[in-house]
């Protein structure tokens, strides 16, 4: 056996050789840090370090789930995790589709507009987005007034929150989503298109009849991995775009946001690892259970 896999291992030993690279890097910045995860269980000190810190249990888990605040950032994760893996797909397959349609000397165009917002950062869209809802010197407080009505006081007031912040994340997102389903797009075989076209089928037939079902195991497979950071939220967002406005922490605030400003005013690094392992289990189980249920439907499209 021994022998069996040494052969094994010496026939494709290049790529072996070009896959350490990444193997090393994934050991030291993922699997060695994990034994940090002791932190959630202790009351770490500086002083006494990692393994000499006090052993207290559950009890920084308790601190997270009987603060007042538990339900609110725990219910805003999950809902804006949902209408942002749901309206992005949905948004990035009808991109995808209306891409296919662009003559080609245009779809360079489109396709770099589209993707280039992925590459901005959250503090510079930060400062667009306040460049636009300033109360005093905003774009469209400025609009507003001079149409004669009252400017909004927009880090005051909560209720257009999910609506700026779905709005942020598509708009950022989208692309990179758009040009991965465009890409299975370009990958299934025109022949089902051109015999579609021969039996008389519109552009809109073709679309629910090939392009879509064919892209759904896509769809499925990235839907599953999505899943899996439902209990993670975008700190970016959620933090520069609102810009940390207490007013508005009940429709903003987000599990990562609320460990950040403890870790930040109380300096509970305990509390803050207590936090991250949570969102990193209850993550992996959601992935094993979305993964199970698309098993009974269909094991074609399942991850494993």
């Amino acid at each position: 056996m021994l022998k069996r896999e040494w052969l094994y291992f010496k026939k494709n030993g290049e790529l072996f050789a070009l896959s350490m690279p990444g193997l090393i890097y994934k050991l030291i910045f993922a699997y060695l840090p994990m034994i940090g995860i002791i932190i959630a269980f202790k009351n770490f000190r500086n002083d006494k370090g990692i393994f000499g810190s006090e052993w207290v249990g559950f009890k920084n888990f308790e601190y997270l789930f009987t603060s007042d605040v538990a339900w609110r950032i725990t219910r805003n994760t999950v809902l804006y995790n949902l209408a942002y893996m749901t309206l992005t797909t949905l948004a990035a397959l009808v991109f995808a589709i209306m891409l296919n349609e662009v003559r080609k000397r245009w779809l360079k165009v489109f396709q770099t507009s589209m993707f280039l917002p992925y590459f901005l950062s959250w503090v510079l869209v930060g400062y667009i987005v306040y460049a636009f809802l300033n109360h005093s010197d905003g774009f469209i407080n400025r609009t507003l007034i001079s149409l004669g009505w009252s400017g909004i006081s927009w880090y005051q007031d909560p209720a257009p929150w999910p609506y700026i912040l779905i709005l942020a994340h598509l708009w950022k997102a989208v692309g990179f989503s758009t040009l991965v389903y465009f890409a299975g797009i370009l990958g299934i075989d025109s022949e089902y298109y051109e015999a579609a076209r021969m039996d008389g089928a519109s552009k809109l037939q073709m679309t629910f009849a090939i392009t879509l079902p064919l892209l759904m195991p896509l769809v499925i497979i990235l839907f599953i991995l999505s899943i899996g950071s439902m209990f993670r939220g975008d700190f970016g967002l959620h933090y520069f775009i609102p810009n940390n406005s207490g007013f508005i922490f009940s429709t903003t605030d987000i599990i990562d946001t609320y460990a950040y400003r403890a870790l930040r005013e109380i300096g509970n690094i305990s509390m803050s690892a207590a936090v991250g392992l949570y969102q990193s289990v209850v993550g992996f189980l959601l992935v094993l259970l979305a993964n199970g249920i698309v098993k009974k439907v269909n094991a074609e499209n399942s991850l494993w």
